[in-house]
Formats: C-alpha cells, sequence, structure tokens
C-alpha cells in the first residue's frame, strides 16, 4: 500500500490511577521501552503516539501490534518491562484499536483531532503476582487486555 493512501492520525492513551512510583511505557518497534514515565501521587499518565490509517482500514506503525488478520494493538509495559529493573512488577497491558468505528477514524482525519482512550490500570496490573491459599504453584490472575472504545477528543 502507497503511503499516499495512508493518514496519520495520533492516538492518546490515558492510563488513570497508576500504581504510583511504578514506570509505565508504550513499547516501541524494537520490544523496548518508549516514553516512559512513572505517577509520583496518582496522577493519570498520557501516551500520545502517531499511527497510520490505509483503506480497509488497516493500521500500519512503529508501535502497531498485530495478532491475527484483524487484530491491531499496542502495548503498555509496566514495571521492569518499562525498563525498571529494580521493580517487582512485570506486566504488560494490550490496548486495542482495530475496532474504532471508520466514521471516527473519517472524523478524526478531517477536523485534525485525536483519538483517545481512557483505561484505568487495574489493581493487580502492576503488583507482583500474590500467592493463593490453597494453591502450590503461586499462579495469580492478572488483567493484561484491554477493549475500551476510543473516542475523538480536540488536539492540545
Amino acid at each position: 500500500m502507497a503511503k499516499t493512501d495512508q493518514t496519520v492520525l495520533d492516538l492518546r492513551i490515558v492510563i488513570e490511577n497508576p500504581v504510583i512510583g511504578v514506570l509505565h511505557s508504550l513499547q516501541a518497534g524494537d520490544d523496548t521501552p518508549l516514553d516512559p514515565k512513572r505517577s509520583r501521587e496518582g496522577e493519570a499518565l498520557v501516551f500520545v503516539f502517531p499511527i497510520r490509517v490505509g483503506p480497509g482500514p488497516k493500521f500500519l506503525g512503529h508501535q502497531v501490534r498485530r495478532e491475527g488478520p484483524v487484530r491491531r494493538f499496542v502495548y503498555i509495559r509496566i514495571g521492569q518491562l518499562a525498563g525498571d529493573p529494580s521493580s517487582p512488577c512485570s506486566r504488560r497491558m494490550k490496548i486495542d484499536f482495530h475496532d474504532i468505528a471508520p466514521e471516527l477514524l473519517d472524523r478524526a482525519a478531517n477536523e485534525g483531532a485525536v483519538i483517545e482512550t481512557t483505561v484505568s490500570a487495574p489493581t493487580r496490573a502492576a503488583r507482583p503476582p500474590v500467592r493463593r491459599r490453597g494453591r502450590r504453584d503461586g499462579a495469580s490472575s492478572r488483567v493484561d487486555s484491554f477493549g475500551d472504545p476510543l473516542a475523538a477528543a480536540p488536539r492540545n
């Protein structure tokens, strides 16, 4: 697909209630942390990055990850995966965007708007696994996927 058939849009991910003091970052194209930041007092963390959208729609870009023929998402890395080797946490969150309505993509492209989603950091996603009573293998449940709909927001 020719780049002339693609539109560049900005996506904004707002992480509400991040775990205080734990590093969060986008995952770069080479699987390394990108734009790491941490919440000092519980304030929201904001990540903005460009994607290219082609006919279909087809999503492309350095942070865009694929799973199967349709699913497209970005990773938010937490703790050790975000570049803090001393953190007891090591997690990733998937933020899906393959199901953004074409009308919303068109509106964002025509109005120069940013497409935004707000996710709440799950209470256990950035904390070390907790051993459950009665389980000898130390297994724990964790939340590492989000599929919140994205909404167009004005550029700031």
